[in-house]
């Protein structure tokens, strides 16, 4: 559906600023979660505040991308965007722990549908050719909300109180929501399905929900509930394997899985996730033991990762939308993180800080050089009426392998070093003020076992962007096409090869 020059900027402007609320509403919490627990008296209860936003912003992607098919993109998005501004209002009057967890679970769900609509918004309003510029756009949302987020939410928690780092949802998603009125065109939806996948989206909710309960609990050492979790997970996700083969109207369209483009792109997108997602929330630490830097000075290096990938999917988005070329972008992406973090794995503790940044800099231009261009070469390989549903896929296949493996590296550094500590210090006491005070042997020891712990999972994930390399390649030649998009109901929308 083509849209007027300045309609289109409108509505790229109100995607933008949703998309940047909800990447920002899961950052800028973070400096405020210990005045938040502290305050309401809950510190026990402190991580579900993260985990339940993260946990329910992923189970409904699927849901939502196929009711965004089947209602239209239009309402799914300006429901979530209310209920968010709710959702908001009803975090910051919170009086215990328990309300503000129900609150933050209300407002991930209304999150993913936020995320998930505004990708499927510029799909069906854009040509294949013009949908990495405008993707890469909205794409820019997360590196910058990474950047601004936790110095934005210490800032208010300071002061303003903790409060209004959900209250300043408010004014700000008001506005996108009166732009979003104007801007967001009425989208014809897909065919009305014979019946919607209920027990699909029950089983796969339920197996999801297992899966991050097993992964937190085995990070926490609790293998008893862990073990438990984690068979009802498999369990789960095979009956909704067959589930999906057997339903007309499947949420997680697997015969997709037989175009090439799609499922090259699929796992590229789950690469981003493992291979890159996973190791920022533990890089400060690295740095900060391996390198002895303050917790201010570390996070230098992770600005600088996500400044690369800021960086080079607008670049690339650009660049894609002016030859019509994409494959080159995912090959040379892979290509930088694989090597990037192989030498990241090679690298003597000690050395000055800028060589880590510049490293994982180039690692982060290498993700972003195909983040948001994969969602949209996947997006042009699948019918219309079925965009929200694999884009669905797509971001989820990122969430579930960050997630996954987010816990798996901090499972390896909660076994790994506690072992290779020398008698004397205890793992469960060992800051990075108490090693900056200690003796230079044992900052010396500190760092080499750091160094040790962390190499293979720079390799492990050195080899993830290797097999992302294949994914790359396997994605068929071709130029993205200027035709304009068909309507849902046709379902010849393909990649011109």
């Amino acid at each position: 559906m083509p849209l007027s020059p300045l309609r289109l900027r409108l509505l790229v402007i109100s995607l933008l600023t949703v998309s940047f609320l909800g990447a920002l509403d899961h950052t800028v919490v973070s400096t405020s979660l210990a005045t938040i627990a502290g305050e309401l008296g809950a510190l026990n209860l402190m991580s579900w505040v993260v985990v339940g936003y993260t946990l329910a912003s992923t189970v409904l992607l699927p849901v939502l991308g196929k009711l965004g098919d089947v209602l239209g993109a239009r309402r799914i998005f300006l429901g979530s965007l209310v209920m968010f501004l709710a959702a908001s209002l009803a975090c910051g009057f919170a009086q215990d722990m328990a309300w503000l967890i129900a609150a933050r679970v209300l407002q991930g769900m209304s999150s993913a549908g936020l995320q998930l609509m505004s990708q499927t918004i510029i799909a069906r309003v854009t040509t294949q050719r013009e949908r990495p510029r405008y993707m890469a756009i909205i794409g820019a949302a997360f590196p910058i909300a990474i950047l601004v987020g936790p110095v934005l939410g210490g800032a208010i928690t300071d002061n303003w109180g903790w409060a209004w780092v959900f209250w300043i949802n408010i004014p700000v998603g008001a506005a996108a929501l009166g732009l979003a009125l104007v801007a967001v065109p009425h989208l014809e939806p897909g065919p009305m399905p014979r019946h919607f996948d209920v027990a699909g989206a029950a089983v796969f909710t339920t197996a999801l929900v297992a899966l991050v309960l097993a992964v937190t609990w085995a990070a926490e050492r609790s293998a008893g509930p862990a073990t438990a979790a984690l068979a009802v997970s498999v369990l789960g996700f095979v009956a909704f394997y067959f589930i999906e083969r057997r339903t007309p109207e499947p949420i997680v369209p697997f015969h997709f899985f037989t175009n090439r483009t799609i499922a090259a792109g699929t796992a590229l997108s789950a690469i981003i996730g493992v291979g890159l997602f996973s190791i920022t929330a533990y890089m400060p630490t690295y740095i900060q033991m391996a390198y002895q830097t303050t917790a201010t000075v570390s996070g230098l290096v992770p600005i600088a990762t996500v400044f690369g990938m800021l960086i080079s999917n607008l670049l690339t988005g650009w660049l894609a939308t002016r030859t019509g070329r994409y494959r080159i972008f995912p090959i040379l992406g892979t290509s930088l993180g694989a090597a990037g973090l192989s030498v990241m794995a090679m690298l003597p503790a000690g050395l000055p800080l800028w060589v880590p940044m510049i490293v994982m800099g180039v690692v982060g231009m290498g993700t972003g050089a195909f983040m948001s261009l994969i969602v949209a070469v996947v997006q042009g390989a699948a019918p219309a009426s079925q965009t929200g549903a694999i884009t669905a896929t797509v971001n989820l296949v990122r969430q579930v392998g960050s997630t996954v493996a987010t816990a798996v590296i901090g499972g390896v550094i909660g076994f790994g070093v506690p072992a290779l500590l020398p008698a004397g210090l205890d793992a469960s006491t060992l800051t990075p003020q108490l090693v900056h005070g200690a003796a230079p042997d044992v900052q010396a020891t500190v760092a080499q076992i750091y160094g040790a712990v962390f190499t293979p999972v720079f390799i492990a994930l050195a080899a993830t962007y290797a097999v992302g390399i294949v994914a790359a390649v396997l994605l068929p030649h071709g130029r993205l096409s200027d035709e304009p998009v068909p309507a849902p109901q046709k379902t010849s929308e393909t990649l011109s090869a």
